[in-house]
């Protein structure tokens, strides 16, 4: 052990591996394994009545026994948090691309900011703080890279090939967490059913969402990344629901401080329009927003906004998609993603279709997404089952913008 902490530049994977190998060595007692549970069941009935319990029969694909010392959403943080698509996520546009300036919100400082807000309410509603840290740190965990501009050039290229596919981010999730990350070798994290729902549920897109409630007769069936949004019902939990509206707040007044940085608007902006009941700055329309959920949510099974401070909400989402998402910065960096992301899957995708074997292609990055490939977690399954878009989609949405920056130059940079 000693030796291998002297090492240099040796890898977190390297420490992961390590860790499993010795993983059961020291082991909890009975006496202790007891007193924890209890301390578990004692939280449980401190919480409000439409909290989610830790102590329960939580769904998961492969059943496992209980951790002595950790609930069921605990577990599903460490999977999460640990997983290589959540240290990508801070490679990755938020909405503003612009890496010379550090003070730009990144996608990983945007999940960091929802689950805070999330704990906020969560905590002051009684709710299920576990529950609600998982789905929020890893609700947007399958992203792609340039944020929504990657997301719609990605589900644009997918129909181009086949009117049935699609890619949204929050599926993807599912799909990243259910399919593409790994645990102790296994394919997918196998996470309890309460935090999937919450992550393929989450969106936040709804300007005119003033309350959003618990679909409690859920079940796994609906847990499914091969159906759009649209066609998917809200989230089973409270928790869930905390989460969901959670990420309009963040993000709200969060992309205005970014777009102040980038000079895209001036510092009145947040005390014109009706927008203006809420604050002056992204910590007022914050506070404000929080507030006003938890008076209105309280002993409740639903998370509300009051009438006035969801139409406040809605008029400032919509201010900044005519003010900011459209302004002339945004749609010209849109215009390079777009090239980035279009120029990728074509290339990725004739490199599949013409794929001879033995022959190994002269560019790297072709190479490296053969590899990708040959080791997908789902080739085994057959290509009828498989599209060949989604390998491609699958290996694009992975990557961080400066990796799929990477990437393009080194496929066109000679041309």
């Amino acid at each position: 052990m000693d030796d291998l902490l002297k090492m240099n530049n040796i890898s977190f994977e390297q420490f992961e591996d390590l860790f499993s190998k010795v993983r059961g060595a020291v082991n909890v007692s009975d006496e202790n394994r007891d007193r924890i549970r209890h301390s578990f069941m004692n939280a449980d009935s401190m919480r409000s009545v439409y909290a989610t319990p830790d102590i329960a029969d939580h769904r998961r694909k492969v059943p496992e026994e209980d951790c002595a010392v950790r609930t069921a959403f605990q577990r599903d943080l460490g999977r999460i948090i640990y997983s290589q698509s959540f240290r990508r996520l801070k490679h990755k546009t938020q909405v503003f691309f612009n890496p010379v300036n550090d003070h730009i919100c990144s996608r990983l400082e945007h999940v960091i900011y929802v689950n805070y807000i999330s704990q906020v309410i969560g905590g002051a509603l009684n709710l299920n703080k576990d529950l609600i840290q998982a789905i929020a740190l890893g609700h947007d965990i399958g992203h792609t890279p340039f944020g929504h501009s990657g997301e719609r050039m990605l589900s644009k290229k997918l129909k181009e090939k086949d009117s049935r596919l699609f890619f949204e981010h929050e599926a993807h999730s599912l799909r990243v967490l259910d399919v593409l990350e790994k645990h102790n070798e296994d394919v997918g994290l196998n996470l309890t059913f309460e935090v999937r729902d919450g992550i393929l549920s989450h969106c936040g897109e709804d300007y005119n969402e003033q309350a959003i409630v618990p679909v409690r007769d859920k079940k796994e069936e609906e847990l499914t990344y091969l159906v759009p949004k649209k066609q998917r019902r809200g989230p089973a939990t409270l928790e869930g629901c905390v989460v969901k509206m959670a990420d309009k707040i963040a993000y709200v007044g969060r992309d205005v401080e970014d777009a102040l940085r980038m000079g895209i608007v001036n510092e009145d902006y947040f005390l014109s329009g009706e927008g203006k009941y809420l604050g002056s700055s992204n910590a007022e329309i914050i506070n404000s927003l929080v507030e006003d959920v938890i008076e209105n949510s309280f002993n409740k099974d639903e998370i509300r906004l009051s009438p006035k401070a969801g139409e406040a909400l809605a008029a400032v989402l919509d201010k900044n998609l005519n003010m900011i998402y459209k302004a002339t910065k945004i749609t010209t960096y849109e215009s390079y993603a777009d090239l980035i992301i279009s120029s990728l899957f074509d290339t990725f995708m004739d490199a599949l279709e013409n794929r001879t074997p033995d022959t190994e292609p002269a560019n790297e990055m072709i190479r490296k997404f053969f590899n990708f490939c040959d080791h997908h977690p789902q080739r085994n399954e057959g290509e009828d089952i498989m599209p060949l878009p989604i390998y491609v989609s699958d290996y694009i949405a992975g990557m961080t913008d400066g990796f799929a920056i990477q990437c393009f130059d080194a496929l066109f940079r000679e041309c």
